[in-house]
């Protein structure tokens, strides 16, 4: 058996990817590269992460090309969780691979279209953006010629199930899971009811600090707020303050950039604090010891959760629901909602390859094989194609 050295030694309670799980399809191990590295190189390499280069977070992709997009906050995900996972004694790579994978399964326009998409969706099994990206790891990217998907390691897989946390309170739970997920080949393996491995926590962490200060930052940019207007919320503002203090001639866009630095370093020690002392107190001899826990151990602390609470509070009052963002929101709502509704309806204008796969208007079949080709799209196509179905001049 291939034995996989790790630039740094592991800690007793990270994935060991001398002991990982296996595949859904037995492939020869390499001595060059961990099962862990194979995985995010593969997810580095699908169709799926190129195109998020091309989907947003809160603004449209045309309004800018220096807000953040789906593939640049994955990439920003990935340089913290392996950061921290570092600094934990974890697996690094398995940290990355989940943090690049995490958005994969987003549709177009940000939280307007997966909203748009899981109302569209309700009445044939629901839609939610983990268990897509499982499906296009697992089913719908069509790279290699032994199987479909990218046929990842069983922690990576798990990762991606749990983002969020356990799915289920108890596996005969299955109510409770959208249709995406119970598609998925062997998903009750995924032990859905537990926690997830230490650097699937870690991703999840990661996730949250890039979106907070990065949404602060291009709300900032977009001049949907001001830093007089940031000043005035407690934590952001000392942060600010801090800076000011230290660099009293600094001009807006440098005290920007090094406020938003020291509130990811900030976030950072936070979470490696509170890891490590549920870590002590867990006394985790494995990661399935950690699976195992009734409780998160990579977590922020008590202390944070409360300073965090009006950042959350002002972006959601003076970001999300700027009357800028809602306007795009609602054009890109009414854009995922028309083309899902003329597709179901008149699944003949599909491509050839998809329209094969439905069963006839309006089935359950064709919905979800309208709903994979509309959470497939960037920003610019979805417009492209709405614009060419509901308008004639489209095509000219």
């Amino acid at each position: 058996m291939v034995k996989y050295p790790s630039v740094r030694p592991l800690a007793i309670y990270a994935s060991d990817p001398n002991k990982a799980r296996g595949r859904a399809i037995a492939q020869p191990s390499e001595s060059e590269r961990s099962p862990f590295q194979r995985d995010k190189d593969r997810i580095v390499h699908s169709s799926a992460f190129r195109r998020l280069k091309g989907k947003t977070q809160v603004f449209v992709a045309h309004e800018g090309d220096y807000y953040r997009t789906r593939l640049t906050h994955s990439l920003e995900v990935s340089q913290i969780a392996r950061s921290i996972a570092r600094v934990l004694g974890l697996d690094e790579d398995l940290a990355e691979c989940l943090a690049l994978a995490h958005d994969l399964g987003h549709p177009p326009f940000g939280h307007s279209g997966e909203d748009a998409l899981a109302s569209c969706m309700e009445p044939y099994g629901g839609f939610d953006h983990n268990a897509q990206t499982l499906r296009i790891v697992t089913h719908l990217e069509g790279r290699y010629a032994e199987f479909d998907g990218l046929n990842l390691t069983w922690e990576t897989l798990e990762g991606i199930a749990k983002h969020n946390g356990p799915l289920v309170t108890k596996p005969s739970d299955v109510d409770e899971l959208p249709w995406a997920m119970t598609a998925i080949p062997d998903w009750e393996s995924l032990e859905l009811e537990t926690f997830a491995g230490p650097e699937a926590q870690v991703a999840a962490l990661a996730d949250d600090i890039a979106y907070n200060n990065h949404d602060l930052d291009d709300g900032l940019s977009a001049g949907l707020f001001s830093v007089d207007d940031v000043m005035q919320v407690p934590f952001v503002g000392e942060m600010f303050d801090d800076v000011r203090r230290r660099y009293p001639d600094i001009s807006e866009s440098r005290l920007i950039h090094e406020a938003v630095r020291d509130m990811i370093g900030y976030m950072v020690a936070d979470v490696l604090a509170e890891t490590r002392r549920r870590i002590k107190a867990a006394d985790p001899q494995s990661a399935d010891d950690i699976r195992g826990l009734d409780h998160a151990v990579v977590d922020f602390s008590e202390d944070f959760r409360a300073k965090e609470k009006p950042l959350r509070a002002f972006l959601f009052d003076n970001m999300y629901k700027h009357y800028k963002v809602n306007r795009m929101m609602s054009t890109a709502g009414r854009v995922v909602r028309g083309l899902f509704d003329l597709f179901i309806k008149e699944p003949d204008l599909l491509p050839p390859h998809l329209y094969a796969l439905t069963t006839g208007p309006e089935t359950s079949e064709t919905a979800r094989v309208v709903c994979d080709h509309i959470a497939l799209m960037t920003d610019s196509f979805a417009i492209s194609e709405h614009k060419k179905l509901y308008h004639p001049a489209g095509y000219f």
